[in-house]
């Protein structure tokens, strides 16, 4: 996969988007519709977000073909990452839509985030502790 740093745009590509001109040797892997770049600022090691090539900004408008090939990419690197981490016992998957949900890039991407038993406390809730009060129950 030899090609120069900025070669990719995606389609309706936004002049400032981050997403939209990802530099070649950051892609991880990619599909027709999505691409894979590890996260600048990771949750945990491994953490990867699945970003479509196309720019949409939030994940609900994304048609049922992206939506997809963004879970067949998601599916590929997770069993990738286990291989190569055989502590990897599960995993979180999400999307932020809108800023009220703490999107800061409005270009969707999937949160891709390998957990291993014993990394917090007490992951019972998961992705609910987006709201810390109601993630136990």
């Amino acid at each position: 996969m030899e090609q120069t740093a900025r070669e990719q745009t995606t389609p309706g590509a936004v002049a400032d988007c981050p997403f939209c001109h990802p530099a070649a040797n950051d892609i991880v892997d990619r599909n027709d519709r999505f691409y894979i770049l590890a996260d600048r600022f990771p949750v945990t090691t491994g953490h990867r977000l699945i970003i479509p090539w196309r720019h949409v900004e939030n994940a609900l408008d994304m048609d049922t073909a992206e939506i997809a090939a963004a879970w067949e990419l998601a599916r590929r690197e997770a069993s990738r990452l286990k291989v190569s981490d055989p502590a990897i016992a599960g995993f979180n998957l999400g999307f932020n839509c809108g800023l009220a949900a703490g999107q800061t890039i409005f270009h969707v991407h999937l949160h891709l985030i390998p957990r291993r038993t014993g990394d917090m406390d007490n992951p019972r809730g998961g992705v609910r502790g987006v709201i810390p009060a109601r993630q136990h129950y």
